[in-house]
């Protein structure tokens, strides 16, 4: 097992209850590679931290952007919650160190690992709630995610990707890209969309989400990237 020690004193938390911490840790394939251990995976964790990022991040862009709209709110709340911003976030936490993954999944660290990181990151909020009450977890997401928000907003990181690479595309090709589904998979309260986004026949780049709408925003901000567009 992890060293979770050293991984508490990185983060500056130090749980009452180790095992939260360690079943937030803990990834289903791990589990089905050690069922001898009797561990819990962070399925349900990461349900709960989800909920509970959800609430943190409203109540803070409510306070600190008192004159912005409902419609810029939500955006400004989905650019600091999506997949690439937590699984960055949980990177530079070093979760990655402390993982609990089966030898498959640990070799994988391109997009599947992002996905991976972002859910642990909201497993482990779930179990700090658990184990020392809202004010700690939102104390923690303060500390970690709030800080983005400024360059979020100066950036105009929070616009929606897919309508900008839609103009810019048309701009430069005069074709509108269309997105397909490439891969579904989980359960049916915890799927996982992979999705393609094509100018013409070239796939442009993949994105990933809980929903299929989630995935092509991601997608859409990936060719963003690997276009140069944005």
């Amino acid at each position: 097992m992890k060293n979770f020690k050293e991984f508490q004193s990185s983060i500056g938390v130090t749980f009452k209850d180790e095992r939260l911490l360690a079943r937030a840790l803990t990834h289903r394939s791990y589990i089905n590679e050690n069922k001898h251990l009797q561990l819990k995976h962070n399925e349900r964790l990461e349900f709960l931290g989800d909920a509970v990022l959800e609430l943190v991040t409203t109540e803070f862009l409510f306070d600190k952007y008192p004159d912005k709209t409902e419609g810029d709110l939500t955006s400004y709340r989905a650019a600091m919650v999506n997949t690439t911003m937590l699984s960055t976030v949980a990177s530079d936490l070093g979760i990655n160190e402390y993982l609990l993954l089966s030898k498959g999944e640990a070799k994988d660290t391109g997009r599947a690992r992002q996905y991976i990181l972002a859910n642990t990151f909201e497993a482990l909020l779930g179990a700090l709630y658990l184990d020392q009450g809202y004010e700690r977890a939102r104390a923690f997401v303060a500390k970690y995610l709030f800080p983005l928000a400024d360059d979020i907003v100066a950036h105009r990181l929070w616009q929606d990707a897919k309508s900008h690479f839609q103009e810019i595309a048309q701009e430069k090709s005069g074709i509108t890209p269309t997105y397909q589904t490439l891969d579904e998979v989980g359960p049916d309260h915890d799927r996982h969309f992979t999705v393609g986004v094509f100018i013409g026949e070239r796939k442009i780049a993949e994105g990933g989400g809980k929903s299929k709408q989630e995935a092509e925003q991601d997608a859409a901000q990936n060719a963003l990237e690997e276009t140069g567009w944005k």
